[in-house]
C-alpha cells in the first residue's frame, strides 16, 4: 500500500527528546519547532503516549514550538504509586517551562488528555493562551461516569500480559474505542511504539494501575465555566467516546463562548483518520488565538 506524503514527512521530521523530574517521577517529552515561537503542549489520552500526536505535531512546527508529553504511567515516562489530576497538571506545566514554550502557552488535550487540559485551564488559565479540547466534552450529571477509583470495586489492577512473540503482541493492539482506520501503517506504527521489551518478551508501556485510585472530578462543568482564557472544542464527527447529548450540554455550559467544531468523516482517534484535516483545523483555531494575545 502506498503511503501518503505526510507519513514519511512526520516520521522523519526533526525532533528533540528530553526528560525532567516532576514530584519524583521522570517525565519524557519531545519537541518540534524553534524556541521563540508560540508554545503548545499536546496531551495524549488514556493508555496512550506522545506518538498519538506524531502525525500532527511536526506540521504545526512551522508556526509554533510544540512539546508533546508522555504523562506519568504512559509511554516512556516513569510510573507512580498513585495518580491524580493535580500531578498530571504539574507535569504539563513543568514541561511547558522546561521546553521553553514562552509566555501564555496553549494546552491541547485529546480524550483523557482533554480532562487534564480542563484541570490545567482551571488552575492556570491566567497563564495560558488557550485550551483546546480534542474529542473531549463535559458530561451533564446524569451522564457522568466515574471511571477512576477502580481499585474500590475491582481491587488493584493486574500486571499487563507479557507476550513472548512481538508479532503476537502487535496483533493484540486495539484502539479504545475501536474504530476503522484507512491507514493501517499508522496503526502498525502506533502499536509498535506502544510496546516495551521486558523479561520474557513484550508488554504494553502503560501502567495498568493508573486508574486504581485516580478520581475523575464531578465538577467538570464548574471548572470549565471558571476558565478565563480562550477555549474551543474540536470533535470527531463519528466519535463513540461520549454520548452526543454531552455536546449540547457543553455548548449550554459555555453559553456559546467556546466554539464547537467537527472534523467530517472522522472517529475518536482522528489524528489517525485525517491528520492533515486535524492540522488545518488546529492551525485555524490556534493562530486566531495567538493574534489576540496581548
Amino acid at each position: 500500500m502506498n503511503k501518503p506524503e505526510w507519513f514519511d514527512r512526520a516520521i522523519f521530521a526533526k525532533r528533540v527528546d528530553a526528560e525532567l523530574e516532576v514530584e519524583g517521577c521522570p517525565i519524557h517529552y519531545a519537541t518540534w519547532g524553534d524556541i521563540g515561537k508560540p508554545g503548545i503542549v499536546l496531551i495524549h489520552g488514556s493508555n496512550a503516549h506522545l506518538e498519538w500526536w506524531r502525525f500532527v505535531a511536526p506540521f504545526l512546527a512551522g508556526q509554533f514550538r510544540i512539546a508533546v508529553i508522555d504523562l506519568s504511567g504512559n509511554g516512556d515516562s516513569g510510573w507512580r504509586a498513585e495518580y491524580n489530576a493535580e500531578l498530571f497538571v504539574k507535569e504539563v506545566m513543568a514541561v511547558a517551562t522546561h521546553a521553553e514554550l514562552g509566555p501564555k502557552p496553549v494546552i491541547v488535550g485529546h480524550s483523557f488528555g482533554g480532562y487534564i487540559a480542563l484541570e490545567a485551564g482551571y488552575r492556570y488559565s491566567s497563564e495560558l493562551g488557550g485550551v483546546l479540547f480534542c474529542d473531549y466534552v463535559v458530561p451533564p450529571t446524569e451522564l457522568f461516569v466515574q471511571w477512576g477509583l477502580r481499585a474500590q470495586e475491582n481491587g488493584p489492577a493486574r500486571p499487563t500480559r507479557v507476550y513472548v512473540d512481538l508479532d503476537e503482541a502487535l496483533d493484540r493492539f486495539r484502539l479504545l474505542p475501536e474504530q476503522p482506520c484507512q491507514h493501517p501503517y499508522v496503526i502498525q506504527y502506533i502499536a509498535t511504539q506502544s510496546l516495551k521489551q521486558v523479561e520474557g518478551g513484550w508488554t504494553w508501556k502503560f501502567d495498568p494501575a493508573m486508574y486504581d485510585y485516580l478520581e475523575i472530578s464531578t465538577k467538570q462543568p464548574e471548572k470549565l465555566m471558571a476558565i478565563d482564557c480562550p477555549t474551543a472544542f474540536l470533535l470527531a464527527e463519528n466519535s463513540e467516546d461520549y454520548d452526543p447529548r454531552s455536546i449540547d450540554y457543553t455548548r449550554q455550559v459555555t453559553k456559546g463562548k467556546s466554539p464547537v467544531y467537527h472534523i467530517p468523516g472522522t472517529h475518536h482517534h482522528y489524528m489517525f483518520d485525517e491528520p492533515m484535516a486535524v492540522v488545518g483545523a488546529m492551525k485555524g483555531i490556534l493562530l486566531t488565538w495567538q493574534a489576540n494575545i496581548v
